[in-house]
């Protein structure tokens, strides 16, 4: 069977490139189509694979500016020639299940959330933009949410990564989809001693303005708690410079130092509203709690009261008002890494194979010839 996976832009590892990952494992002879791809940022693995680019990946500094490239990439998606595929697994997030299915293949979706920057968030988008960016995108996001909806008909099923996306899903497409968490290695964690434990918190991923982290850095500098921040991004700056005396900026650090950090910390704090959230999963696979904004995707991964607290606003007073209940709380570090277990590698497995094997044996089953009333004629 030869099998075909549509990802977006592969610059970095992230949530997104960790599924891909996983797909590779599943489908050791998969081809990697996407639009742009710098091979020095993705994993061995992923590049074990043929990768085919679009036509994205040759325009100027593409590696850097590839999201200014955003309403080319319908028409990269539509120049692949996926002839000669039998299974089409799309990576959603940016644009990548538009693409054309050659007749007979099976595309599966495997949604990440869709577009952000035209859907659910794009006036947060267009106000944190340039003031050209802000006068070219109503007409520019008018047209990609058109060519969106319209080749959302180009998939034969949706894989939700959370039922927060696949409540977008719904609303965008009008299109069911099934929800199948993504892979967080959490095996790879485990919770040290309590004689081990620091006496910080943790803020880690890349630091994104709609993840808020401005906020947790205002309230851990009102609470004069320490707090330490892992990740890079287009913030990174402005963390620093927002970050007070109780407050250690890292920047991007291995996964060695990650590991270390989620640990030893007393809690993580995750102020944003993710599609999913694998930072969270983490966290509480090293048996830390988490204090996460009590919407999207951390909804669904953290249990309020056993492996972590919610705080309902975004806002400086919410975030403080969590921490100060989670100090109240006695927590065991084995229950909450128990818990996490539940999002792991070999759960996604598991659930995609047999998503995706039912699919197969539908979609290739021999289909009656034979019209209803043609039946009732040789019946009758």
């Amino acid at each position: 069977m030869r099998v075909a996976i549509i990802h977006y832009w592969l610059v970095g590892m992230r949530g997104g490139e960790k599924v891909i990952e996983a797909l590779c494992d599943m489908y050791p002879q998969a081809d990697i189509f996407t639009h742009v791809y710098a091979p020095d940022m993705v994993s061995e693995k992923i590049r074990a694979h043929r990768i085919v680019p679009t036509f994205i990946n040759s325009l100027p500094r593409a590696a850097r500016m590839y999201k200014n490239y955003l309403p080319l990439m319908p028409l990269a998606l539509e120049q692949l020639d996926l002839r000669g595929y039998d299974l089409i697994i799309s990576s959603e997030s940016g644009p990548a299940k538009g693409i054309i299915p050659p007749p007979g293949a099976l595309h599966v979706c495997y949604c990440h959330t869709p577009m952000r920057y035209i859907w659910n968030m794009y006036h947060e988008y267009r106000d944190g933009a340039g003031a050209l960016t802000r006068l070219l995108m109503p007409p520019l996001t008018h047209y990609l949410r058109m060519w969106d909806v319209s080749s959302a008909a180009r998939v034969d099923s949706f894989v939700a990564n959370s039922t927060t996306v696949a409540g977008r899903i719904r609303r965008y497409y009008g299109a069911d989809s099934h929800v199948i968490h993504p892979p967080v290695d959490t095996e790879a964690f485990s919770p040290l001693p309590a004689a081990e434990l620091g006496d910080f918190y943790l803020m880690a991923g890349e630091l994104v303005a709609y993840k808020r982290p401005d906020l947790a850095i205002r309230a851990f500098n009102e609470m004069k708690l320490k707090l330490v921040v892992i990740g890079g991004g287009e913030m990174l700056q402005e963390v620093r410079r927002l970050a007070g005396p109780t407050i250690t900026v890292l920047g991007s650090q291995p996964f060695s130092v990650l590991k270390d950090h989620y640990a030893r910390c007393r809690a993580l704090i995750f102020p944003g509203e993710e599609d999913f959230g694998m930072v969270p999963v983490e966290a509480m696979a090293s048996g830390r709690p988490v204090i996460a904004y009590g919407r999207g995707g951390a909804t669904e991964t953290v249990a309020d009261g056993l492996s972590g607290v919610f705080f309902p606003e975004q806002s400086v007073a919410s975030i403080i008002s969590a921490v100060e209940r989670l100090n109240g709380l006695a927590l065991d570090p084995a229950i909450i890494a128990a818990h996490a277990a539940q999002f792991g590698r070999k759960q996604f497995f598991q659930n995609m194979r047999a998503h995706i094997d039912g699919l197969l044996g539908a979609h290739l089953a021999p289909r009656a010839t034979v019209s209803p009333q043609q039946d009732r004629r040789t019946t009758g």
